[in-house]
């Protein structure tokens, strides 16, 4: 296959169709990221664990950025990312904690 060839070149809907399967995959990860964010308010709830843990925070979003430097993905994007999914997991974690048993 060479590079250039046109006859090997996707088109811009094959393109598209993996980018919906990529696509699929995050939101399905996304999914069970917040699944387990379910339990683990379980598990705070049950023992009495605060909600907001700052440093596990901390922890999530150097990992991030770490992963943006090594791969070439803009931290500042990942920043806003990782915020907007911990605050959205933190709002899950907050409705199981005040669950009444």
């Amino acid at each position: 296959m060479l590079e250039n060839d046109p006859a090997t070149e996707l088109t811009i809907d094959e393109l598209r169709a993996r980018l919906d399967v990529i696509d699929e995959r995050f939101l399905q990860e996304l999914r069970a990221r917040i699944e387990i964010c379910v339990e683990i308010g379980h598990f705070k709830r049950e023992r009495d664990v605060p909600m907001m843990q700052p440093h596990r925070i901390g922890i999530v979003q150097e990992r991030a950025a770490r992963f943006g430097e090594e791969h070439g993905i803009n931290q500042e994007f990942l920043r806003r990312l990782y915020d907007l999914i911990i605050e959205e997991t933190c709002r899950v974690e907050d409705l199981v904690i005040g669950e009444t048993v």
